[in-house]
């Protein structure tokens, strides 16, 4: 599937919720979380519709590797220092007992001076 019309995160990406846009391209979209965890924290999600880590195949393998050297440029960009003094964290939830809430794949990207409230 790739658009699932009850899917949040697939309304986002179609501007029928609202976000604050970190980047967008053809095949992926980052966005601000509204509810930081870090000083930067943003969510990196394909467009296409995948459910979750545990769904990826080696068709994907390009858009996570697209996504994977994204995030350090997005990162950067957002706010977190550069490496090794400054850095970031990503995070992937997968299924409930990863604490996936939002069943469309999603990188939580987050970074900034510590400590955070959590994380």
């Amino acid at each position: 599937m790739s658009h699932d019309p009850n899917c949040i995160f697939c309304k986002i990406i179609e501007g029928k919720i609202p976000s604050r846009k970190v980047y967008e391209d053809d095949d992926i979209f980052a966005f601000h979380d509204i509810n930081p965890w870090a000083p930067v924290h943003f969510l990196m999600i394909p467009k296409k519709h995948i459910a979750s880590l545990a769904q990826v195949d080696g068709t994907h393998t390009d858009l996570l590797g697209r996504m994977m050297v994204l995030a350090p440029k997005l990162a950067l960009q957002e706010g977190c220092r550069p490496y090794p003094e400054g850095g970031f964290r990503i995070v992937s939830n997968t299924g409930a007992e990863g604490g996936q809430e939002v069943h469309h794949m999603h990188w939580h990207v987050m970074g900034g001076p510590r400590p955070w409230l959590r994380g």
